[in-house]
């Protein structure tokens, strides 16, 4: 019986991806997992073998940091591509037709981000300039609610832009950061293991998922 499992943050790419590779293995029977997890949560999948592959992003600004806590659990990271941050807005935001934002034009919109273990360190969030101070904050575990959220509140959210393949992105448009971090997409495996098959599959629809639909 076909087995594979893939843990990852709370980006779209994952799910599009993953749905790909069940429908092109086919097959009368297999066991697949696909996992939406905390930061923590997908370092810990892979580390255990829960979890063949785990999908992360790093950032300028994370980079380092996670780096050594994906060593001291034993796995790595493996970047794909890199692509530079935006303000995900619903589309009858009053900014929508910005030609790029800065955090200061933002901050009298609520700030809606995924929550984190309990004490986590501020470079394990999901979005890129979580360093910043906000005023208004307001912390989700699931995706779907989190779309809701920022359409119902007029808010916004730090991400890839790379919204594609699911209808819980729909209502969402993206607008250029204005600021200089990147992001470095990937994946992160066991450290010196060797990718199944399905894996290997897995991987390179990722990287041209993440090319075909990067925006910068």
């Amino acid at each position: 019986m076909a087995q594979f499992a893939v843990s990852g943050q709370h980006y779209l790419f994952n799910v599009q991806t993953f749905a790909s590779i069940v429908l092109s293995n086919g097959g009368d029977s297999y066991e697949y997992a696909f996992r939406d997890r905390t930061t923590q949560g997908v370092i810990d999948d892979v580390a255990k073998g829960e979890s063949e592959l785990g999908v992360l992003v790093e950032t300028t600004r994370t980079a380092a940091d996670l780096e050594a806590a994906f060593a001291e659990a034993g796995v790595e990271f493996v970047e794909l591509i890199q692509s530079a941050p935006r303000v995900a807005l619903p589309a009858s935001h009053p900014l929508i037709n910005a030609d790029k934002l800065s955090l200061e034009q933002l901050e009298d919109y609520p700030y809606i981000f995924f929550e984190q273990e309990e004490g986590a360190p501020v470079f394990m969030a999901e979005e890129a300039l979580a360093d910043e101070k906000r005023h208004k904050g307001i912390a989700c575990t699931d995706r779907a609610s989190l779309s809701e959220l920022i359409v119902a509140l007029n808010g916004y959210t730090v991400t890839s832009g790379i919204l594609v393949g699911i209808s819980d992105g729909a209502g969402l448009n993206t607008v250029p950061l204005d600021t200089d971090v990147k992001l470095h997409l990937g994946y992160i495996a066991k450290k010196g293991a060797t990718l199944s098959e399905t894996g290997k599959k897995f991987v390179d629809k990722l990287e041209s998922n993440l090319k075909k639909y990067a925006r910068f």
